[in-house]
């Protein structure tokens, strides 16, 4: 894959970097059965990239339920602080940023984790010392599909928008990346599968 043509490279973390997605996907599970409120695992994945609060506040207006959100994003980072190994690296992502660091490009963690989950993923798995900046859920007020996450991992890289390319995992992240002004590369299933071109 030729990126010499990007400046600064920015990846999503959950999906697309570290397989934790079922981790959070079990958390919200759990939570879902203490409520009891139906749980649609594709629905979830389908929020992937969002943060919790976001996701608690969608889950409620899907079903039109009138709760406090807060008291399922207290339930779900309870369950997931609980689980000690939140996901494996995957291996096409993983060698691509380790390929682009050896080229001394300009790398960002761009996700909508929260910033204690990221920082003990990324420690975990190996990844800090590899980027320069991370961007998570505790420093943008919107979160994806706004542009906000990406733009702020570019603009602390100190790299034109226009030169800067995303890999994420979800439609979600896409659309963030796209709303930046960002090409944008899909992982699904652990594999690089499609480049999406913003429309210029």
């Amino acid at each position: 894959m030729d990126l010499s043509s990007y400046q600064g490279i920015i990846f999503d973390m959950d999906g697309t970097l570290v397989d934790s997605m079922p981790a959070h996907i079990n958390a919200w599970q759990q939570t879902c059965a203490d409520f009891e409120l139906p749980f649609e695992r594709d629905w979830f994945y389908a929020m992937g990239g969002s943060p919790t609060i976001n996701t608690a506040v969608a889950l409620l207006k899907k079903y039109d339920i009138d709760a406090d959100p807060q008291l399922l994003v207290t339930s779900k980072l309870r369950y997931f602080d609980e689980i000690k190994h939140k996901g494996d690296i995957i291996p096409a992502t993983f060698s691509l940023l380790r390929q682009q660091k050896a080229l001394h490009k300009p790398i960002a963690i761009g996700t909508g984790c929260y910033r204690h989950h990221a920082l003990e993923i990324l420690s975990t798995s190996g990844i800090l010392p590899l980027v320069d900046v991370v961007v998570t859920a505790n420093d943008v007020q919107r979160h994806k599909p706004f542009p906000d996450t990406f733009l702020e991992a570019a603009r602390l890289l100190g790299v034109p928008v226009s030169h800067c390319v995303v890999f994420e995992d979800t439609e979600l992240g896409c659309q963030a990346a796209h709303a930046a002004s960002m090409d944008c590369y899909l992982v699904r299933d652990g594999i690089i599968s499609e480049f999406r071109a913003f429309k210029r």
